[in-house]
């Protein structure tokens, strides 16, 4: 039925016929209404009544360009090929039993140079439709045309798998959106986790500080009270020395109102012995100098500081360190605690020394202002 079709379709209209169908004298049909276009694009000259030409003329073949002489019937005076037409009606009855005609667009586009002509070709030269009076007489005659079905078939083909892979791509893309969407969500989740445990990390680092810096301060705290409780003390054994001298000038004073010597004689030799053991302050301590200084528990951090700002991520090939500043005894050494009468300036042990012993005083009378 293909090979068929081929041999009906009209060369100009690259349609089937159209009756009434005319033979030319070179045995080649056309269409009356194509050979008629045909005539007058060769004979614009020539008179014309109502649209039919009155006289005679001539025109070329468009399938082998062979001289067609017309008498003054024009392509009217052409015989028409009754076995072409029958066989076209046959060809149609069977197409239309065997499968539906397709429907053709009620607005087909007309060609902007022959306004009168349908766009029923197409140029592949030009990759682009026109009509068919474009191919005999216009702008594509001498180019390459084919019938608007198969170029249609071809390049609706060509669409629709230009969309199936469009589509295709279009998935993969989104695919790769989501994949990176999930990214981007699984890179939050693993910044909010590594900076909840840096935070852990240094919140554990500040509490080791917290704890040092109050063991070290109960220490100074241990050593002030001690000093404290020694110094008060003392100065309640002076306040008592000086209340019971206070005592003994009040017996001596009164002794000297005296006027009776022999009521004088007789309570002075006591009073001048208390007042000898009294002037002995042999059993009274003193403090040395500087016993009131707390430069021994200077601190200084330089190490330390140096190592918390060199803190940084450890790397994959690094293994996990011990805290900087360490946990427990073993790291009580490394804080440097430097003694402001050391000669090297070099660290003393974290316990304060023993309080120094109260040297006595020698054993000669003395007042006690002179003290």
């Amino acid at each position: 039925m293909d090979s068929l079709e081929k041999q009906l379709i009209c060369p100009i209209c690259l349609e089937l016929f159209t009756k009434p169908v005319v033979i030319l004298p070179c045995q080649h049909n056309l269409c009356r209404k194509c050979a008629n276009d045909i005539f007058q694009a060769s004979n614009p000259y020539l008179p014309t009544r109502g649209g039919t030409v009155t006289s005679g003329g001539r025109f070329r073949c468009p399938s082998c360009r062979h001289e067609v002489v017309l008498d003054r019937h024009g392509v009217y005076g052409l015989q028409r090929n009754l076995l072409v037409e029958n066989i076209i009606d046959m060809y149609k009855q069977e197409s239309t039993s065997s499968k539906p005609a397709p429907q053709m667009a009620a607005d087909q586009p007309i060609c902007e140079v022959h306004e009168d002509e349908k766009i029923n070709i197409y140029c592949v030269t030009c990759a682009m439709p026109t009509c068919s009076m474009c191919k005999v007489f216009g702008a594509h005659k001498d180019c390459e045309v084919a019938p608007l079905k198969s170029i249609y078939q071809v390049q609706k083909t060509e669409l629709s798998d230009s969309i199936a892979m469009m589509v295709g791509n279009n998935d993969r893309i989104q695919g790769i959106i989501s994949q990176l969407e999930e990214t981007c969500r699984a890179i939050e989740e693993n910044g909010r986790r590594q900076k909840s445990q840096v935070c852990e990390k240094f919140d554990h680092l500040y509490a080791i500080l917290e704890d040092k810096k109050r063991e070290m301060s109960l220490q100074v705290t241990a050593e002030q009270e001690e000093k404290l409780n020694y110094i008060r003390g003392l100065k309640r054994k002076y306040e008592d020395h000086l209340e019971s001298m206070t005592k003994i000038v009040e017996s001596g004073i009164q002794t000297m109102e005296e006027p009776e010597m022999a009521l004088f004689l007789q309570t002075a030799k006591p009073l001048l012995h208390k007042i000898g053991e009294a002037s002995n302050k042999s059993h009274l301590e003193k403090v040395e100098r500087g016993y009131e200084n707390m430069d021994h528990y200077t601190v200084n951090f330089k190490k330390e500081s140096k190592a918390i700002r060199a803190i940084d991520f450890i790397g994959d090939d690094e293994e996990e360190e011990e805290d900087v500043l360490g946990v427990g005894a073993e790291e009580d050494s490394h804080t440097e605690l430097t003694a402001s009468g050391g000669a090297d300036g070099g660290g003393i042990p974290a316990y304060p020394p023993p309080l120094p012993l109260p040297q006595p005083a020698p054993n000669t009378l003395k007042n006690i202002g002179s003290s």
